[in-house]
């Protein structure tokens, strides 16, 4: 450009654009440095950022092309490590650093991403332990969101065949990592919620990197077991790996086979259980009808020592005592009366006339009345001699007295 030609401000942009973006050592640039004026421009989703160090700073921009890569996001203060090239916004005549890839300082991307939900949403209290829901202790129906091809869904057929094989298990199959990975096991989650397809949910997968098992990280993944009415198991990678999955389900099982034995019961120790308490409840019930059977004895004899029954029945054999009392004593009264009678008869039948009579006396009579005196006789009366067996008429021809 040579001296003494007059530019537009459009015009010197633009050169110096071209200058900066002719360099190749623009291109691609690595820098390290503290944001700062960080912005979310949620309209766009481009992130807008200073990055500073204690002499110097830059505008830097990243595109929401690229910021959809990144597991974290971006904070004031933070110390990245960023990849990006060099331009200039011709608008404004600024340079200014255009982001490609950002890297947390001195920890892993996946770390601090993990960190940042995991915080985010324990404030929200997707973690409190209130709002987990009960697991179904006999479970007829158990759905299994997992990779249909991995060693966890055959973990679990054979463990839940063994435990409980009255037990439907449905498989919703989906993929468990890669980039769609999260999308499907959310929309499996929903799917089981929407048609009412299984009484409790075990959500997971086999071992694995961090980064394999990165979809059980994911935001939509855990706001989606958060508002499932479905009980969930997560069940993911080995005992010693955790995930944002394992916060938010209602049960954290350390491997898928564990999770299989968390859903089920063992039917095995259920029938023994069964055995048992049925012994018990037998026992029980022996004993408590022989107790009461005991009681009812007791109350029984109690009644019949009260019982109005037993007072009349006591009258009565008094009554019969005295009935036979008083016949005992008519007829001993009786038995005297016919000795005395028999003592009397005795002694009129030995005084009696008639044995007198029978003796050759004879009784004599004047007109009805008997004779005891002689004098009462004179010659020529009309008498009547009874003797023993009848009576003579006499007439009187002498009377002679003694």
């Amino acid at each position: 450009m040579s001296d003494g030609v007059v530019l537009s401000v459009s015009q010197l942009n633009r050169y110096v654009k071209s200058i900066i973006e002719q360099d190749m050592n623009l291109q691609t640039v690595f820098v390290e440095g503290e944001i700062s004026n960080f912005t979310n421009h949620y309209k766009t989703g481009h992130y807008y950022m200073t990055i500073k160090d204690e002499f110097s700073s830059i505008k830097a921009v990243m595109f929401k092309s690229a910021n959809m890569r990144l597991k974290f996001m971006p904070e004031n203060s933070m110390s990245v490590i960023i990849r990006g090239r060099v331009a200039v916004f011709e608008r404004d005549g600024q340079y200014q650093l255009y982001i490609d890839d950002m890297q947390p300082d001195g920890t892993g991307a996946l770390s601090l991403a993990f960190e940042q939900l995991k915080n985010k949403l324990a404030k929200e209290g997707l973690f409190d332990s209130e709002k987990k829901k009960t697991v179904p202790a006999y479970p007829m129906r158990v759905g299994v969101v997992t990779s249909p091809t991995g060693a966890a869904i055959r973990d679990i057929i054979n463990v839940i065949s063994r435990r409980f094989p009255l037990t439907e298990l449905i498989l919703c199959p989906v993929a468990v990592q890669g980039d769609y990975a999260a999308s499907q096991i959310k929309a499996a989650i929903e799917l089981f919620n929407e048609r009412k397809a299984a009484d409790v949910l075990i959500v997971g997968r086999g071992g694995g990197s961090v980064e394999e098992l990165w979809a059980f990280n994911e935001e939509i993944v855990a706001r989606a077991v958060a508002a499932s009415e479905i009980p969930i198991i997560s069940a993911v990678g080995h005992e010693t790996d955790f995930t944002i999955c394992d916060f938010v389900a209602d049960l954290r099982a350390p491997t898928p086979s564990a999770a299989a034995e968390l859903a089920v019961p063992d039917s095995f120790q259920q029938k023994e259980m069964l055995i048992s308490a049925y012994r018990r409840m037998n026992s029980a019930v022996a004993d408590r009808i022989g107790t009461q059977r005991a009681m009812l004895e007791l109350r029984k004899a109690a009644l019949e020592r009260l019982s109005p029954k037993n007072y009349i029945d006591n009258l009565c054999v008094r009554c019969d005592r005295a009935v036979m009392a008083m016949d005992a004593a008519v007829k001993q009264n009786i038995a005297l009366k016919q000795k005395d009678f028999s003592s009397l008869c005795a002694k009129l039948d030995a005084m009696s006339p008639l044995k007198i009579l029978a003796r050759g006396y004879g009784v004599a009579s004047k007109e009805g009345k008997i004779i005891s005196d002689i004098n009462s006789v004179k010659k020529g009366d009309k008498i009547n001699v009874m003797l023993s067996g009848g009576n003579i008429g006499c007439e009187v021809t002498e009377v002679k007295v003694n």
